[in-house]
Parts: C-alpha cells; sequence; structure tokens
C-alpha cells in the first residue's frame, strides 16, 4: 500500500496520481530483473518531456548532498543549465552498459538529436547485498526497453527497476514517487519526485515526527558467508524532481538542494558511505536553453524564458520538501520482502506495528 493508505498524515494537495507523471510530459518505465538466486536488480526511465520529446532541453539543476556516488552527465548540465535526454536510474556497476544503452537507442530512435556527440544522464545506487553487482544481468538492452516502457500515469512502487534490489532504513527499499499541487496566482503547477531510495539506517527512521526506528527490531547479525559488513546508512539515494512551472536552471538547483530536507523529516543524517545526488527540472519554456550547432546563414537569434520570480519560490521549495518525504514513504509501505544473493534476506517495513506505535502517539488519520 502508499503511505496515505496507512493513515499517515502527510501534508499538502497531491495530483490525480500522486506521483512525478502528474507533471504533464513526464513518463516513467522499468526493466526489473529477478532471476534465480542472484539477480535482483533492474532499470529505470525517466523521459522529461516523454519519448517525443527527447532531445528538447528543460531547465535544469543538481545538487550532491553526499558524492560518494555517480551521475553522468552534470559536467554538461551545469555548464548549460539545460537536460535533454532521458535520466537513467540503475545499479552502481550497471551505468557503463546502461550508458551505451542510451546511446544505442538515441541512434535508432531520434537521429537528428546530435549525432556527432551525446551525453547521457544515467545515475545508481549500490544492490549488492541482494544483487551479484559484479555480474553481468544489465545489458545495454535494458536501457533502450526501459526507454520504451516509459508511460504516464500511476507509477509502481518498491521492489521494480532500478529499484528492484535496494534497502532502506534496513528494510526493503527501492522505488517510489509522490506529487504536490502549487497555486501561483491564477495557475496551477505540479511538483513531482522519484526516488531510488537505498539509504538510512534503521535506527534513524521518522514516519510523521515519530521515531519508528526505535522501536523496530534490529536488523540481521553478521553476514553469514564472512563478507564484510556493510554500515548502517550506506547505500545511497537518488531524486528526480519535475515541475511545469516556469523556472531558471538556477532556480531548479535550487529545488534538488530542497530534496535534502525532504529525505531529512524520514530521519537520516546523511551518510559518508551514501551517494546522495539530486536532480531537478522544468518542463516550461518549451523550445528554450538549445545548444544546436550555429547554421551559417548570417543569422543571430536569440531565446527568452519565462521565470517565477526569486522572491516567489518558496512554495515550490515547499512542494518539493512534501513530494520527496512522501516518495521515500511510499518506497517503505510499497516494497515486499526479499531474498537475493548468498541468501541475503531483507523485511518489509512491519507495517503493523509501525501503526501501532504512530497510533500510540496520536500520529495516524
Amino acid at each position: 500500500m502508499r503511505a496515505r493508505e496507512l493513515g499517515i498524515p502527510l501534508t499538502g494537495e497531491p495530483g490525480s496520481w500522486n506521483a512525478i507523471t502528474d507533471v504533464p510530459g513526464v513518463e516513467v518505465g522499468y526493466v526489473t530483473l529477478c532471476e534465480g538466486d542472484d539477480v535482483r536488480t533492474g532499470v529505470t526511465a525517466l523521459l522529461p518531456r516523454g519519448r517525443d520529446g527527447v532531445g528538447m532541453p528543460c531547465a535544469a539543476g543538481l545538487h550532491s548532498f553526499n558524492g560518494n556516488g555517480e551521475m553522468t552527465g552534470t559536467a554538461w548540465i551545469e555548464e548549460s543549465g539545460s537536460l535533454a535526454v532521458p535520466v537513467l536510474v540503475t545499479n552502481t556497476y550497471a551505468v557503463g552498459p546502461v550508458h551505451r544503452g542510451v546511446v544505442e537507442w538515441v541512434r535508432a530512435n531520434r537521429r537528428d538529436m546530435a549525432p556527432e556527440w551525446l551525453l547521457p544522464v544515467v545515475t545508481e545506487t549500490w544492490d549488492g547485498h541482494l544483487n551479484d553487482i559484479h555480474g553481468s544481468a544489465v545489458e545495454s538492452r535494458h536501457a533502450a526497453a526501459a526507454i520504451e516502457a516509459a508511460t504516464s500515469g500511476p507509477v509502481e512502487e518498491g521492489c521494480v527497476g532500478g529499484g528492484t534490489g535496494m534497502r532502506c532504513y534496513g528494510f526493503k527499499g527501492g522505488s517510489g514517487t509522490a506529487s504536490r499541487v502549487v497555486e501561483y496566482g491564477q495557475d496551477r503547477y505540479t511538483v513531482g519526485a522519484f526516488v531510488q531510495a537505498n539509504f538510512g539506517a534503521r535506527r534513524e527512521l521518522v514516519v510523521a515526527g515519530v521515531p519508528v526506528g526505535r522501536e523496530l527490531p534490529d536488523g540481521p547479525g553478521p553476514e553469514p558467508d564472512g563478507e564484510r559488513q556493510v554500515p548502517p546508512g550506506a547505500g545511497s539515494v537518488i531524486v528526480v524532481v519535475a515541475t511545469d512551472a516556469p523556472l531558471l536552471p538556477g532556480q531548479c538547483e535550487a529545488l534538488a538542494r530542497r530534496a535534502t530536507l525532504g529525505l531529512a523529516r524520514t530521519g537520516t543524517t546523511g551518510s559518508h558511505f551514501s551517494g546522495d545526488i539530486f536532480l531537478a527540472f522544468s518542463t516550461a519554456n518549451e523550445g528554450a536553453l538549445t545548444s544546436t550547432f550555429p547554421e551559417d546563414d548570417g543569422s543571430a537569434p536569440y531565446e527568452s524564458m519565462r521565470f517565477v520570480p526569486w522572491g516567489r519560490m518558496d512554495p515550490f521549495y515547499g512542494a518539493v520538501v512534501e513530494s520527496v518525504e512522501e516518495a521515500v514513504l511510499n518506497v517503505l509501505t510499497g516494497a515486499h520482502a526479499m531474498t537475493g544473493r548468498a541468501g541475503h534476506h531483507v523485511p518489509a517495513l512491519p507495517l503493523d506495528r509501525v501503526s501501532e506505535l504512530l497510533a500510540a502517539r496520536g500520529a495516524v488519520t
């Protein structure tokens, strides 16, 4: 179930699907790989303007809360302030084949888009506890399949896509999403967040302001096969924030920074061993921020952008914080227990016990 179905009180008005796909044009696709005892992984594709809009730039900005992770293509986003490609999320060692898969998909489907070069955006979290991360389960074709599977509408959550083998606060983690509606004068905009959650120590978990993690059973002891114990809180989290509000690249970066506060509401203090990297983009101002080769026709065109004044950004910041918090809770309430590599088992969040703890503090609706 989702966090709201559990009765967890959450602030703000969600969109129709309470998902990043509430932002018009945004599509999400998954490839989930669960094979034998050792493969628990996959690929997630987020398309800012859908497949037909690949190559059309969006204003974009980045924030690295803790840089123990990878997101390719970030130098160009920082340089140009724009994002024109799908965002792919997978496991740490699958960045290479997924990167190649994006290039192959664009070459096959969008030959008009920068045929000379392409800088895909591929990012990751570590699923080596449940998945044979050194294996070759993820191939370039899976990146193309995730892009082809992308669609609008409700988004599946939990153990799917790149989040298949992830852990969060010592319980089964994975993929989650949420959204908020922001009123701006006579206009209504949407802010949506998608997380691949693989972070947090169990003792840190906070739900609706209640430190439930302290009251939940401890996780498993030392690894039975003698492997080195991964420190609690290690693993990483990727957050992608989307909006249809007209924003400048610097304002998108400001949204990305606020993802930190949404995660903090769920209890994390930010582990050194966690790559916490956030990306935000705006689908407004279609046709701006292009960077194609200039035509030798003597013309010198200009571009213009419409944007929310900086002094009126606070409601959008709040929407990011609320959406990210709820997306993480949707991961935890939506994921099921999983056994994987070497017999490693990760339990699901005990929803009945969490409900009891929240009820005892008067924190359920």
